[in-house]
């Protein structure tokens, strides 16, 4: 394997927090707040071990609450880089609540975020590419260009007629 380039497990990063009383809400759930702290240590844990670099938040894609986390719950977070591009990382992260006594798993989330490797400066620094390993990995990777061109038109920073990879899914 070259130095310069990465494969997605070389990110991959599992977290697990337990659901105490001082993370939850008066209907004892895990508060959105607290679990989107997690999921963005998670996620930065990741894009820093694939860039070997500090990395800075730059974008959460939509995150909806599927299926509530309760009090005593243990949570399980699971992140890997989907695909590199000059300075910036789209990671890939799922939610998993595990009811240990009612032997209960349920998928709660799931969100991409991207995040920007900065050097000592704080200035933008070159990541390493990603080389997907399997059809799974494939498909994210695929699919990250389109889902960066809609963040970038979201931002303002591209016009929608410039995202060609978003203009081939319609034609």
């Amino acid at each position: 394997m070259k130095h310069d380039i990465k494969h997605p497990q070389d990110s991959r990063t599992e977290m697990n927090e337990l659901v105490l009383p001082n993370d939850t809400n008066t209907l004892n759930n895990l508060m959105g707040g607290k679990l989107l702290h997690w999921m963005d240590i998670c996620a930065a844990i990741a894009a820093q071990k694939h860039s070997n670099s500090i990395v800075v938040t730059a974008s959460v894609d939509s995150v909806s609450f599927k299926e509530s986390i309760r009090l005593g719950d243990v949570v399980t977070l699971t992140a890997y880089v989907t695909r590199s591009f000059n300075s910036s990382m789209e990671v890939f992260i799922e939610v998993w609540a595990n009811s240990i006594p009612r032997g209960e798993k349920i998928k709660s989330n799931e969100a991409y975020y991207t995040f920007v490797a900065l050097d000592s400066r704080n200035r933008p620094v070159k990541v390493p590419a990603l080389e997907p390993q399997n059809e799974i990995e494939q498909e994210k990777y695929n699919g990250a260009l389109r889902r960066r061109q809609v963040r970038l038109i979201l931002a303002g920073k591209m016009k929608p007629e410039d995202a060609v990879e978003l203009k081939n899914l319609f034609y």
